[in-house]
């Protein structure tokens, strides 16, 4: 019984181990540089115990539902042999998780909100909502295209520091044509595709798909997904400034 309630109990203190740098670095600012009282130290307790354990229990879900069914799906789509299916769920794995992420919600409304500021756009429920929504399309269908070609990078074997190196040249070439107010938010763009929703089943898509396919080593070929889906929205994003 101790054993079992050991066993539950790991999770929570894996995520309180992993917190404790930010507690500490907080703590010794707040206390020792600004030689301030924390405020509110009570919800703050509270705040840090419920952060612990949704932590846990995300990163339980993870091992539990979505690393296996992202995997179980990639050797089932590569028995099929169908490469249709095959990138057709690559895209829609891409799109849906990405148009879905929260903090991709998050920037897209605030990018709205500073863009109606600014008379980029007009000061409008209406404008902001379709800026917002026209950002977040345009993303997700970057991130679509990320993982498909991901996707045939692993089926073939190409090695990814040259598809890595190519879409950075893009991004720097673009960056001195784009305007440059969307310069920035294509740049965040990119990072926050990568983020709670998309990371587990693009990450279990590939290690799946790269075990499944004989030649493949899941430790080479079946990481690197995620440096697409965080390199095409910054080129995307750029050209969604240029053209609309």
């Amino acid at each position: 019984m101790l054993v079992k309630f050991g066993e539950l109990l790991k999770p929570f203190l894996y995520s309180f181990r992993d917190l404790v740098p930010i507690i500490v670095v907080v703590g010794f600012f707040q206390l020792v540089v600004l030689q301030q009282a924390i405020p509110n130290v009570n919800e703050i307790l509270v705040g840090t115990l419920l952060v612990v354990i949704g932590l846990a229990l995300f990163v339980r879900g993870l091992e539990m539902g979505l690393f296996p069914i992202g995997e179980s799906l990639a050797y089932s789509f590569a028995r099929k042999g169908s490469l249709f299916w095959l990138l057709s769920f690559a895209f829609a794995l891409g799109f849906g998780t990405t148009v879905a992420e929260p903090a991709l919600i998050a920037v897209a409304k605030e990018a709205a909100f500073v863009a109606a500021q600014e008379h980029i756009i007009a000061e409008t429920r209406e404008a902001m909502d379709a800026y917002a929504m026209g950002l977040r399309l345009t993303v997700a269908v970057s991130v679509g295209i990320a993982i498909l070609v991901g996707v045939i990078r692993i089926i073939k074997g190409w090695p990814i520091h040259y598809l890595i190196i190519a879409g950075y040249i893009g991004v720097v070439l673009m960056t001195g044509i784009a305007p440059e107010e969307i310069v920035g938010i294509a740049y965040d763009s990119g990072g926050v595709t990568t983020s709670t929703v998309t990371v587990p089943l693009v990450t279990a898509l590939g290690v799946g798909l790269a075990s499944s396919i004989k030649g493949r080593n899941p430790m080479v070929d079946g990481f690197g997904l995620i440096a697409f889906a965080s390199l095409t929205p910054m080129i995307f994003v750029m050209g969604y400034g240029m053209f609309f």
